[in-house]
């Protein structure tokens, strides 16, 4: 089964493709963690991506292309995987599209984890990290506050917001997500693909209507699962 998942900064995607991951032993590919597995194995396109970073410029669709091609193709994805964060527009799904084609596999959904705008802004403008490196205990201060204000729970470390938190930077954010997302959705919808999940609610409801939907369907594996 080979997944992509959509969904804008705070919609869970993370959350979900770690479940799933568990149901359906299958990994999880993750753009930023290949290129630095990539570049810190010192592989030709991990080369020519450490090359673009040195220079600090943005790594090149084809660099990036090369990298999920080599990533596909080892042993461990032969059952399936789950995209996230890639392809992050049309051109990079056709050439996608042309990678699955020459490994003889292909996308078999595209889920679409759909939250409101403002519902999203809500959630990251809302979360409080701790300091303490080692800890990293994650709260929001609507849906899941520390119990004293400011003050980690776990380790008794100072509680912060993250830089990128803010709700000025989130609506960019979501906003650079939104113009980017919506002609993928418009491409994927063309090929039949695209399994729009409602983001609200418990996680386990969340995940139960993603693997609801994506079972009722055989896989390109020809696998019912």
């Amino acid at each position: 089964m080979n997944l992509i998942l959509l969904g804008g900064p705070g919609a869970g995607k993370g959350t979900q493709a770690k479940k799933l991951i568990d149901k359906f032993k299958i990994p999880q590919i993750s753009t930023g963690d290949i290129l630095r597995a990539a570049v810190k194995e010192g592989t030709e396109m991990g080369k020519k991506a450490q090359e673009c970073m040195n220079a600090g410029t943005l790594v090149p669709d084809e660099v990036v292309i090369g990298i999920i091609k080599d990533r596909l193709a080892q042993p461990d994805c032969k059952k399936g995987f789950i995209l996230d964060g890639f392809p992050r527009t049309v051109p990079q799904a056709e050439a996608l599209d042309k990678v699955l084609k020459g490994l003889g596999t292909k996308i078999d959904h595209v889920v679409s984890i759909d939250v409101d705008e403002e519902a999203l802004v809500t959630r990251l403008t809302g979360r409080r990290t701790c300091k303490d490196g080692a800890c990293g205990q994650m709260f929001h201060v609507k849906f899941s506050p520390a119990k004293k204000e400011g003050v980690c729970d776990k380790c008794g470390g100072e509680l912060y917001q993250r830089d990128d938190d803010n709700e000025t930077t989130v609506r960019s954010r979501l906003a650079t997500y939104n113009q980017a997302t919506a002609p993928l959705i418009g491409y994927y919808s063309k090929q039949g693909l695209v399994r729009p999940i409602k983001g609200v609610g418990g996680i386990d409801d969340i995940f139960n209507q993603i693997v609801g939907i994506v079972s009722g369907a055989g896989c390109s594996c020809g696998c019912k699962h």
